[in-house]
């Protein structure tokens, strides 16, 4: 990919990784730097798998909806072959828009800028008023197709040409939660939130339970604080806990509460009868998106709909209670007293393991850039232990 914008300012110093009982956290520029929201969707959303929806949201033939990814405009369909499909939802005559409804069931796709029209699979099947047009080939117009791979129902899609597989970024979640089934989860709702805070701010949030006894005073009631455990793996982290005692919304259930994290933004949190997913998405250097999605076993009975909206209740405080800290951390970032501060060994290691993804991540685009476009040699800095 070329260069086209502004590097913002990485030093080999801070892109060192060093062990955690020696590492300071990411600088606050990190976060605060205008520049680094538009270097994180080049270096970072482009180029790693993102979770686009459930298989659910495209269960007929026609069936579509929109996503952004990394300020680009996709569409998912399924097509007449029943295979689901993703596509750049941009019209190859003049960029105009194939759909603009969030979702839908079409026959065909169809540009709202001029009517040229495409088939389900992206080839191009109808241009208005080209008879006149020379050396025109429908068969070198067709939609531009992203990489789409499906995993426990959910849908993933990646810009990059040559991806790695989706398994290797997912290796072991499905054996590690068995006997549970995501796949067999039923949508049920989505809820988004604009948080006045950069994304991540919110990701380093949810990957520790060291603020648990401080921030969700409730929610602490809910886990055993003492046994919260923190796992990393190559591409993701795994938080879990057994329930505490008490009255709680699962006093009735056995098991565990499982909170995955994807690198970069994608979360899945498992509780007996519920997957809750979370994709947090950059706005701006001090605005994110999170839409969460609430899965469930049963979404008809009458006792399943009052556990359904008790639970979706308590979600919404503990996101309120996150959204509160996290606007506050994003105020203290832009403090001249803060730039770099240590991890907790004991609680902090899905931070810690969140932060040495993004260095990696910083790295190769840098060294995916023009020779000298940062100011320092590639590979410089790194420090394996």
């Amino acid at each position: 990919m070329e260069n086209r914008l502004s590097r913002p300012n990485l030093t080999p110093e801070t892109l060192q990784t060093v062990p955690i009982e020696r590492a300071e956290t990411i600088p606050s520029a990190w976060y605060t730097d205008p520049a680094f929201h538009a270097w994180d969707n080049e270096s970072i959303f482009s180029h790693h798998w993102q979770c686009a929806g459930h298989v659910s949201r495209v269960s007929r033939a026609g069936d579509y909806f929109l996503i952004d990814v990394a300020g680009n405009p996709l569409i998912v369909v399924r097509g007449k072959d029943e295979q689901v499909r993703a596509f750049y939802n941009v019209c190859r005559h003049r960029g105009g828009p194939l759909e603009v409804e969030e979702s839908g069931c079409v026959k065909a796709l169809q540009c709202k800028y001029h009517g040229w029209t495409y088939w389900l699979d992206g080839m191009l099947r109808g241009v208005p008023e080209f008879d006149y047009v020379q050396l025109f080939d429908r068969k070198d117009y067709g939609l531009i197709p992203v990489k789409l791979e499906t995993w426990e129902g959910l849908i993933f899609v990646n810009l990059s040409e040559n991806p790695a597989p989706l398994n290797d970024f997912v290796a072991g979640i499905s054996e590690r939660i068995a006997p549970i089934r995501l796949a067999d989860k039923k949508f049920y709702r989505k809820v988004e939130y604009q948080i006045r805070c950069n994304w991540k701010v919110y990701v380093d949030n949810y990957l520790e339970g060291y603020h648990l006894p401080y921030v969700h005073p409730e929610l602490n009631k809910l886990l055993d604080y003492r046994n919260y455990v923190t796992e990393t793996f190559p591409w993701y982290s795994l938080q879990y806990s057994p329930f505490a005692g008490g009255d709680n919304l699962y006093r009735a259930e056995k098991g565990e509460a499982f909170y995955y994290f994807i690198f970069p933004n994608i979360m899945l949190n498992i509780l007996p009868g519920r997957l809750q997913t979370n994709l947090v998405l950059p706005l701006a250097q001090d605005k994110t998106l999170v839409i969460f999605e609430y899965y469930y076993d049963d979404v008809t009975s009458p006792q399943a709909l009052q556990i359904i909206a008790e639970d979706i209740d308590y979600s919404d405080r503990v996101q309120q209670e996150d959204i509160e800290i996290c606007e506050r951390v994003q105020m203290g970032l832009n403090s001249p007293a803060y730039d770099r501060g240590r991890f907790s060994v004991l609680r902090e290691q899905g931070v810690y393991h969140f932060q040495s993804l993004l260095k990696e991540a910083y790295w190769k685009g840098i060294s995916d850039s023009p020779k000298g476009q940062v100011g320092f040699p590639m590979g410089a800095g790194r420090i394996a232990d």
